[in-house]
């Protein structure tokens, strides 16, 4: 079994011995078991309040280095028609303190049949529950990893 102890920015250069395949809850753990792509077991033993990122590497206490992904996982990813519709929608959703990803053309957060419906009332959005990575954003006052990932 290999144990992860520290946590590298991404580097895609960097070799590594498997990857891990993590939705974003369990990307949030930082003690838990799992098994990569290549069938090894792994053992989170990281800082409490560590968040994982899509492509961050984790360092073993061997000197391993593994790979993290965003697993797909089910998303309602949500359009616009014009840019302050989707900004109406990152607000409101924010009021909710659920996870969100906010990119430039989208948002994306786990389906929840309420706030589907509050986003459908809004008008000028475009619901669609998909299969894809998700990378919520970490909260400003979120303790943890001292990398960025700008």
């Amino acid at each position: 079994m290999l144990t992860a102890i520290a946590i590298l920015p991404a580097d895609p250069k960097t070799p590594v011995v498997s990857t891990l395949a993590l939705t974003a809850a369990d990307r949030q753990r930082s003690r838990h078991r799992f098994i990569s792509e290549a069938g090894l077991t792994v053992y989170l033993n990281l800082p409490r309040g560590s968040v994982l990122r899509h492509g961050d590497l984790l360092v073993c206490q061997d000197q391993q280095v593994l790979r993290v992904v965003a697993k797909p996982e089910p998303v309602v990813l949500v359009t616009a028609d014009a840019p302050l519709a989707l900004l109406r929608a990152a607000y409101h959703l924010g009021n909710r303190h659920g996870a969100l990803e906010i990119q430039s053309d989208c948002l994306k957060f786990e389906p929840d049949p309420v706030l589907e419906a509050m986003l459908q009332q809004l008008g000028g959005l475009h619901l669609e529950v998909a299969i894809l990575p998700f990378e919520p954003e970490v909260g400003a006052y979120r303790q943890g990893v001292s990398h960025s990932h700008g």
